[in-house]
């Protein structure tokens, strides 16, 4: 049977699998073409050289990054929704997404997570410097969330472990501290420290109160500075530039 002849999008998809899978040093154009079942020559043709390829693949990401869709029965719930899909996909796409922030496009391919989150603080109520918190706010939870899994996900073995910080000080034949630990006073919550951690869980936990936070302290007077009047920034809901996310 003939084989179906080579598209752009198929080398693209092929490359972003290597990417994910094995980070960029991975991604040659030799290994890259016996993935497809292809000449060298025929990536070339298709995508450019490798430089052009990795341009490519970064401009696929920062648009992946834009089919974000919020669901959720009011705006709240809809700004979590965001926050868990953000993170979904810089988890499932580590390396792309280094490959972007390599590249200076940090800000580009985080704008529709942004006007989202915007729309959302809108509807909820929030103007100007209170709706740009809010967005801020979201965004670095997400990103300070995905570090920290990271770090701990590339962390060599820990020893002592959790398990064993929080046993109670009577299983480990050393004796009490004064004051009592947390692991005598509470046994609880040493057995939920010493469990493996639900990160899924534990990130929309910590978004849902920091959104609740945020919103219900929304006394509809004044801008989270305390001194200046409820009212639209002169440059709309967002303005200035965003902070570093690294």
């Amino acid at each position: 049977m003939a084989r179906t002849a080579l598209s752009r999008d198929q080398v693209l998809d092929t490359a972003a699998a290597l990417v994910k899978e094995h980070g960029p040093t991975a991604l040659t154009m030799r290994r890259l073409a016996a993935e497809l079942g292809t000449a060298v020559t025929s990536i070339y043709w298709h995508v450019g050289n490798r430089e052009s390829l990795l341009d490519a693949l970064v401009e696929r990401t920062v648009a992946d990054l834009g089919t974000l869709r919020p669901h959720g029965a009011d705006p709240a719930e809809r700004i979590v929704s965001v926050a868990r899909l953000l993170r979904r996909a810089l988890r499932d796409r580590p390396h792309l997404v280094a490959m972007v922030h390599e590249r200076g496009l940090t800000e580009q391919m985080f704008l529709p997570a942004q006007r989202a989150l915007i729309h959302e603080a809108h509807a909820a109520g929030l103007r100007g410097a209170r709706a740009a918190e809010l967005v801020r706010a979201v965004q670095f939870q997400v990103v300070g969330h995905v570090l920290v899994e990271r770090n701990r996900e590339r962390s060599p073995a820990q020893s002592p472990a959790e398990t064993e910080l929080w046993a109670p000080a009577t299983t480990t034949g050393t004796p009490a501290p004064t004051p009592p630990s947390p692991a005598d006073e509470d046994p609880a919550l040493a057995r939920a420290l010493a469990a493996p951690v639900d990160t899924e869980r534990l990130f929309t936990a910590g978004v849902r109160a920091l959104v609740a936070g945020l919103l219900g302290t929304h006394d509809g007077s004044r801008d989270s500075g305390g001194d200046r009047p409820r009212g639209r920034a002169r440059g709309g809901p967002h303005t200035g530039s965003e902070p570093s996310t690294r």
